[in-house]
């Protein structure tokens, strides 16, 4: 920016000027092995004291002190405006001597691990965004080299200094809250056991649903009978019929082990994944395909080369022989159960961002699947109990069908939020499902038929019953498709978008109509104006969780009503693919010495959650005062709203007695 204005003018111009602007540290792509950050350490009059910090890499040292004769100049600093009149630096770290090998080990005073320094600049004329050059000289005892750093200050409409993409904050300090509340560890430890069940036994009623469909279920006899007449003994057709099955279980474990590799490398990949829009897109025309699939419009198989040459290795050796057939049998129903572990797949990278998750649901799955092959080799008797396949198998593929169109949805949705479209608000949404939900009770009732199906010539009961269900879910979406109190829709939170995602308008893009923030440096302005300890939300617009928080316990009267009086909201969204304005845009070095291009809005708030937190799931909350401390421990995903509550209580108990 060419222009520059007094300083008495400063305020006024910059409520207009910046009050957009987010405030955090803007790391050089340059600077790669001392890694700096500068914040404002005293304003006074027209003199600004500004405090440098560079962390310096395991091995490296930085010559900080002049030395003329060996051609060093210390640490040189360049403003971008010429009204700037930079005093001395102050050096606040103690240098060390040390033999250095570069200068042919004579004594060199340098700084190890980090250093620290101040220099006060005058201001006549200040620019709103103060561009600033660190140039410093640094070796590891083998190589010199000399680097640069560019850091971007800027005015925020309080007219304070704040350094541009500040990442971690050093007074965060999760494993030493001002106060331990006893509710915390709960909700954590329900959050992880909770989790994993949850997603386990939604796996396991996959399973169930995918032993239902005409690639899965014709087997069950067909295999149970092959085990107890082909293995010469009842024990022995037992004995392999529950290794069948324990092969099945673990061959659906075992697809998810490589996402346990991807999520070792990088914490977030699994969230970005399920979150990436290209991704989400492929999702949707997928599940769009497999739906028609079902309709009965086409097939859909793997090749047949691949399912003959596990089928023909069936019959080498027994154990072998035995796992090749449970592969075969996955590879054979994959049409089917594709689908299904799909909508799996997707939901437990969503939910959790952890393979964890996905292990569990697959367990599920492959324990669902295993399980008849097992309980009807032990009691052979039960397979004269079993309905026999017929047009009812059909029925089951055309149901999937449709809600294979209902969760298609879903991908859409998540990339339509993520990248700000606004093609499907939660009415759209709602209204779609309302029409689907429609036509399966139509079809279920007769009305509807698809070319595979059965002459209907009287109704079963299980399909009354379910085309009741139908219907029934038809009435219970309507409501959603309003702008009255009745569209928050409790069964189904998590799945639509949020509340505020409307064609209708509302008062903000904030959830509940709570008064929030997306900007860690605006809520935290906003805390210390009003004196209010801070609500982290960290949250995502693919989280099916996040939803169920807002919609289930935000939205509970007491809940809500502490949240809005007592609390400052910020709601910062890790899965946000909108860019950055470039000049947010940095390089940033996490703790562990990987360096991250942070380009998305997205990118600063899972670094940020990440780093300050050791945590990459959604949601993930935390309460910290406008000091920024964390005034007790940080809690996940919890049903439970007293359990909550105790814990937003608590924190804003502890925020009282340390004001």
């Amino acid at each position: 920016m060419s222009e520059s204005i007094n300083c008495k003018d400063m305020r006024r111009l910059l409520l207009l000027l910046f009050a957009s602007l987010l405030s955090f540290p803007l790391f050089a792509q340059d600077s790669i092995h001392v890694t700096w950050t500068a914040a404002i350490s005293d304003v006074s009059g027209k003199a600004v004291k500004i405090k440098y910090k560079g962390l310096i890499s395991q091995g490296w040292h930085l010559y900080a002190g002049i030395n003329e004769n060996e051609g060093l100049n210390g640490i040189q600093i360049q403003y971008n405006n010429p009204s700037l009149h930079p005093g001395p630096i102050e050096l606040s770290t103690q240098l060390v001597k040390i033999k250095d090998p570069v200068f042919d080990n004579k004594f060199i005073e340098v700084a190890k691990d980090s250093l620290v320094f101040f220099q006060t600049i005058i201001c006549d004329d200040l620019p709103p965004v103060m561009q600033i050059q660190i140039n410093f000289d640094a070796s590891d005892d083998e190589n010199f080299v000399q680097e640069e750093k560019r850091i971007s200050l800027v005015l925020t409409k309080n007219n304070e200094f704040k350094v541009l993409n500040r990442v971690v904050i050093d007074s965060i300090d999760i494993l030493h809250p001002l106060s331990d509340c006893t509710t915390s560890g709960a909700v954590n430890d329900q959050k992880g056991s909770k989790g994993l069940m949850y997603l386990f036994w939604l796996g396991f009623l996959g399973g169930l649903v995918a032993l239902l469909t005409p690639c899965v279920f014709p087997m069950i006899p067909l295999t149970v009978s092959f085990f107890t007449q082909k293995s010469g003994s009842r024990q022995k057709g037992i004995r392999n019929a529950l290794i069948y099955g324990f092969f099945i279980f673990l061959i659906y474990v075992i697809l998810s082990l490589p996402f346990h590799f991807l999520d070792s490398i990088a914490p977030e990949v699994l969230n970005n994944i399920s979150t990436n829009v290209f991704l989400n897109i492929f999702f949707f025309i997928i599940f769009v395909v497999f739906a028609f699939s079902f309709f009965g419009f086409y097939e859909i198989a793997l090749p047949a080369s691949l399912t003959s040459k596990t089928d023909s290795r069936a019959d080498t050796g027994k154990i072998l022989g035995i796992f090749f057939m449970a592969l075969t049998l996955a590879l054979v129903s994959f049409s089917c159960t594709g689908p299904i572990l799909g909508s799996l797949l997707a939901g437990s990278l969503t939910s959790d961002g952890g393979a964890m998750q996905l292990t569990a649901g697959m367990a599920g799955f492959g324990l669902a699947l295993a399980l008849p092959f097992a309980l009807f080799a032990l009691f052979p008797n039960w397979l004269h109990a079993m309905p026999k396949s017929g047009g009812w198998l059909n029925t089951v593929k055309v149901v999937l069908g449709f809600i294979e169109l209902g969760l298609a949805l879903k991908f859409l949705s998540n990339a339509d939020m993520v990248k700000h479209w606004g093609l499907l608000k939660r009415e759209i949404f709602i209204g779609i499902w309302v029409v689907i939900s429609l036509l399966v009770t139509l079809y279920l009732f007769g009305v509807i038929k698809f070319k595979h199906d059965s002459p209907i010539k009287k109704l079963s009961i299980t399909r009354i019953i379910f085309g009741i269900i139908f219907a029934l879910s038809t009435i219970y979406l309507i409501p959603g498709v309003t702008n009255t109190k009745w569209a928050n829709l409790t069964l189904i939170s998590g799945f639509p978008p949020p509340l505020y995602y409307s064609i209708y308008q509302q008062e903000s893009e904030c959830v509940l109509g709570l008064n929030c923030t997306h900007s860690y440096e605006e809520g935290l302005a906003l805390a210390k104006k009003l004196h209010k300890p801070i609500l982290l939300d960290f949250t995502g617009y693919a989280c099916v969780n996040c939803r169920r928080m807002e919609e289930n316990v935000w939205s509970t009267p007491k809940v809500f009503e502490l949240l809005k009086k007592n609390f400052i909201v910020v709601s910062l969204y890790v899965d946000d693919k909108k860019n950055l304005p470039l000049m947010e845009q940095f390089t940033y070095i996490t703790k562990d010495g990987t360096e991250k291009f942070i380009r998305t809005i997205g990118d600063k708030w899972s670094t940020f959650e990440t780093e300050n937190f050791s945590n990459n799931s959604q949601p993930w909350y935390a309460i910290i005062d406008n000091n920024e401390r964390v005034l007790t421990k940080p809690v996940g995903y919890t049903d439970s709203e007293t359990e909550y509550l105790d814990w937003l209580q608590c924190g804003w108990d502890t925020f009282n007695k340390n004001k």
